[in-house]
This record gives C-alpha cells, structure tokens and sequence, in this order.
C-alpha cells in the first residue's frame, strides 16, 4: 500500500481494480480542515485520462510493472490471430520480438498510445503487468523524415511561419519554411510537434 501524499508523475497505482499512472499531482490544503490531494490519472488499460480526489490518509495499492526493451517489427492492420496475440483488437496489431529468447508478440494497437511514432527495427520499451502489456514507453523526441511538403524558401530560418508536412509515419505536422522533402527532424513524441533539424 502507497499513501496517497506519496503518488507523484509516473507513480503506477491500482484503485478499484483499474490500473491508473499519475500525469499530475496537486495537494491542497484548506484551513482547518484534512488536505485533499487532487491528481490527474490515465487508465493504462484504456487510456482513458480522468481526475482522482484523496483525502490526506487515504491508501491505494502499489503495483510493480515489469519494463522490457523489445524491438518492433511491423503493423498488421488485419484481424488474424494466433495463439500469441491480443484478441481485444480494434485497430489491427503492432508485433515486437523479444531480442532476448525471440519469441513475436502481437499487440493491439488500441492498448498503445503514441504507437504512430513506432518505427521497424527499432527497440521501444513496454510496460507489462501479469505477463499483460499496459503501455508502450516512447522516447521524448523521435527522428522522423519529411515524406511530403510545400517548397522551400531560402533565408526564412529566423521566422516564425511554418508550413504543413506529412512525415514518414503518416502523421501530419507543422515545420518551418526551410524544411524540404526528404529532410529528417525530431519530432516530440508527446505533442507531434518538429523541435528541430535533425
């Protein structure tokens, strides 16, 4: 059991048989009366983001998730399963090999927020719960190229206009005027917005 004076930003919590990360954490306190801690929490298995209230000695059971670096081989929009994978499956699967004994697991997109910035071949960390994977752990900023924009103009690197551009992954984002087709930038994955040149 963790006190409710103690979840802070990415403390995983289970309250009511929902399994809840904390995004924001407020303690409140009003005159003579308890304090109330007030937080912002997602549902990992939904994604669902929703407000909890605490009163100062309130206990929530903590969990431990085990995190495992697999690598991600490709979506399959098609409903097909095997022994292997998720049969909640709304949007299609994303599969991930174990680097360590390569066995694929097939997850349904719909369990993975921020999976629109996967890229094949490369290692993303998941969150697991009873063998259940809850969510998928992106890096603040990604690589990504530029797959189609407007022309570029030459000189226009100190302003603020930017223009639209669709990336390698299918997202649509802004950039500046002298980012060109084929460019590579780093993209934040939290927000989908360009940071910079990469």
């Amino acid at each position: 059991m963790i006190s409710a004076t103690d979840l802070r930003a990415g403390t995983v919590f289970e309250d009511g048989g929902q399994i809840f990360q904390v995004i924001s954490y407020e303690h409140i306190k009003m005159g003579r009366g308890s304090a109330n801690i007030k937080v912002k929490v997602k549902d990992l298995k939904s994604g669902a983001t929703t407000n909890k209230s605490f009163i100062s000695g309130a206990r929530v059971n903590d969990i431990n998730l085990i995190k495992k670096d697999i690598q991600f081989l490709y979506k399959d929009p098609s409903t097909s399963f095997g022994k292997t994978q998720d049969k909640s499956s709304g949007q299609g699967l994303a599969y991930f090999m174990d680097p360590d004994n390569f066995e694929q697991v097939g997850i349904s997109l719909d369990k993975l927020s921020g999976h629109e910035f996967l890229k094949e071949g490369e290692n993303f960390s998941l969150s697991f719960y009873n063998n259940e994977p809850l969510s998928l752990n992106l890096p603040p900023k990604v690589n990504l190229k530029v797959t189609e924009t407007g022309p570029s103009a030459k000189g226009n690197s100190a302003t603020n206009v930017f223009k639209d551009a669709i990336l390698e992954n299918g997202i649509k984002t802004k950039v500046p005027l002298f980012i060109r087709t084929g460019d590579i930038i780093t993209v934040d994955t939290r927000t989908g917005a360009y940071t910079q040149k990469a």
